[in-house]
Order: structure tokens, then sequence, then C-alpha cells
């Protein structure tokens, strides 16, 4: 064992002995954890036949995807790598351009190995290079046509930012004024209302088409949906065949899927206002602790997701967050990265329902804790 999978199993050994944490992390159930779940998943209708080849409960939780987002039609994938994929090489063969303007720190360029290219065919330009949503007079001044405008919501990788309701109308606008479609990439599109102020329809109608995860968020095994107009989902199903996705039996991710629609996005609201409310908390602890710089971004978050920004070397940060889940039983933060310059790195928090207990005094304590081992 590696020095590095040494410490990530001393990680997940604290993190899961940990009785006060804001978040549980998708590394932390065991297999037999998970097994135990599949039953409770089954309670409504145990006597439903089995799925084969995307039928059964798999399309029942495609139908309920589609209703949520106010499209015609949506279509289960093992990944959302895969349905992205599916989506723009969709609509470029139907636009008859394979240009797609995207964000550098979008999903495509940063975590699926150049796949758009090496698989698709496609070619990405950017309206901006900055760590924040583009603009719409950036998508209007491309210099070069595009067939397909996406964007991701949130963007995740710039601090989990959405732009307002008027700046992501006028996105869209400028996109179609291009002769554009536009699709959104919604992993985390499903705690964007609140920020948003508008249904999970209304947001998607926007587009021409969205994809949606269904762990993200939701906390379901794995999966992914994509929605639009029943004939882009017809397409994408014999594009879904090609790529190797339509998979014999599915029901453990679709009915996982079905119970994250259930039970955990009417909670997604309360996640983001406990985010809030944890970030300014924050804020006041590493100022009483002296910090000599911080930053939590965005400051007061968009989603239940937001970054902070320390000025110590990650692995400094990772062994202090150790140190407290192990001798207090309170997970604060778990890993850090370096980013930005020599010296500052970044972690991000997520508040699910375990962090709904915390109140700012606890989180202001889990502070003083966390830099007094640092």
């Amino acid at each position: 064992m590696t020095d590095d999978e040494e410490r990530t199993k001393r990680l997940v050994a604290a993190w899961r002995g940990a009785d006060r944490v804001l978040a549980r992390s998708l590394l932390e159930p065991t297999l037999g954890e998970l097994l135990a779940t599949l039953p409770g998943l089954a309670e409504s209708d145990p006597d439903e036949g089995v799925d084969v080849y995307g039928d059964g409960v798999v399309a029942r939780l495609e139908r309920r995807i589609a209703e949520l987002l106010g499209m015609e039609d949506a279509a289960f994938f093992p990944s959302g790598t895969m349905a992205q994929q599916v989506a723009l090489r969709c609509w470029a063969g139907r636009t008859g351009n394979p240009v797609v303007a995207l964000h550098p720190m979008g999903h495509p360029e940063l975590w699926e190995d150049g796949a758009l290219s090496v698989v698709s065919g496609l070619r990405t330009v950017y309206p901006t290079r900055e760590a924040r949503q583009p603009t719409a007079r950036e998508v209007t001044e491309l210099p070069e046509p595009f067939g397909t405008l996406m964007l991701e919501l949130p963007l995740r990788e710039a601090g989990f930012l959405l732009p307002s309701w008027e700046e992501l109308v006028a996105l869209v606008e400028a996109g179609r004024e291009r002769d554009a479609v536009v699709h959104f990439d919604g992993a985390r599109l499903w705690e964007s209302t609140v920020h948003f102020g508008r249904p999970l329809s209304e947001i998607a109608g926007l587009a021409d088409s969205v994809y949606v995860s269904l762990y993200k968020s939701l906390g379901g095994l794995s999966g992914a949906a994509l929605a639009g107009s029943a004939s882009l989902i017809a397409e994408a199903r014999v594009w879904r065949h090609r790529y190797g996705g339509q998979i014999f039996r599915q029901f453990p991710q679709a009915l996982s899927g079905l119970a994250g629609l259930e039970r955990v996005l009417p909670e997604l609201p309360s996640y983001v206002a406990r985010a809030r409310e944890v970030a300014a908390a924050l804020g006041e602890g590493f100022a009483e602790a002296g910090v000599p710089w911080f930053r939590v971004h965005p400051e007061v978050p968009h989603t239940h997701q937001f970054q902070v920004w320390l000025p110590y070397e990650a692995d400094r940060l990772t062994d202090a967050g150790l140190r407290q889940a192990e001798e207090t039983g309170r997970v604060l933060f778990r890993r850090w990265s370096p980013g930005g310059p020599p010296g500052v790195s970044m972690t991000e928090l997520e508040i699910t329902a375990p962090g709904l207990s915390w109140t700012p005094a606890d989180v202001r304590e889990a502070v003083r804790e966390f830099t007094a081992r640092l």
C-alpha cells in the first residue's frame, strides 16, 4: 500500500468514526452498508418486474426526470460523461457544426481526458477563461461559429457559481442569436432553484437539452439522465447503445435515483440555507482565530457547496483536519488541494442532512479546534 493509499484509509476511518460532520463522504459507506439499503428502495413495489435493457424501473425513473425538468423525454445513462458526449454529438449532427462553446473549467475539459475530440470528433472554444460564468457579450463576440453553447450550472471548479436569472436568460438568448442550440451541464442543477428563485422546469426549460446526475447532490449509487425533446432522446438512445451504455440491468441505480428524487430533492433548499449560515460562521471563526488570510468563495454560497481557501500547504491542512476528526470526533474539513500561488490551498465544503444540526457557534468552535492544530 502506498503512502497516499494509507493516508486515505486513515482519513476514511476518521470520517466514519466521527459523530459530527457537515456531510457524509461518498467514500465512507462499506459494500455491506450499500447492499443493506437496496431492500428498502424496493419497498414501494417489491413485485415489480426487473428491468431489461432499460424498461421497468429504469423507464419509470426516466419519466419522473422528464416530468421534473419539464421536458418531453429523458434517457438514463450509466455516467454523466457518456450522457453529455452523446448530447453534444447529437447536436453537432443536427446543427452541422462540431464546435462547442463552453468554459475551460467545465467537466469535459478537465475530467474526461480529451474525450470530446478523441471519441466524438468535436472541438471546443471558450467565451472566457476567467473563473466565473461567461457573459452574454462574450458569447456574442466569440469570433467563430459554434453549433452548441454548453453552460455548466453551477460551475463547480470556479466555486459552484451560478449566474443570476437575468444573466442566464441573456446567455441563452446570446447563444440562440448565434444560431446555436443550448445544452446545460446540470450535474448539480437540482440545488439551483434557491439561487434562481425558479422551479426546475422553468430553469431547464431555457435549454434544448439538460444533463443531470443521480448521485451528485441526490446521493444515488451512480448514473445520470439526459432530457430534451422526444426526437433528441430517441436519437440519444441509439448513441447510448453505440457507446456501450445499453446495460442489461440497472435497477439498483434506478431505484436509488428514484429514492433521491423522493427523499433528498425536497431537502436541498434547507441545505442551501444552512450552507450560507456555515459560510458566514467560518469567516467569523477564521477572523477570531487570527488566520492571516482566508477566503470563503462565494461569500454567500449559490448552492449547498462552496470553496474555502487558506494560506497553508495542502498536506498541513489535511493533516490538521485528520487530527481534529480523530481527537474530537468532529469533521470540519476533509482533503485540501494546492490552488493559486504556492502556499495557498483550497477545499470544497458540502452541507447536507448531518450539517443541519450545526449552529454558527458549533462552526466557530470547530474552526478554533482546527486552527489550533495547524
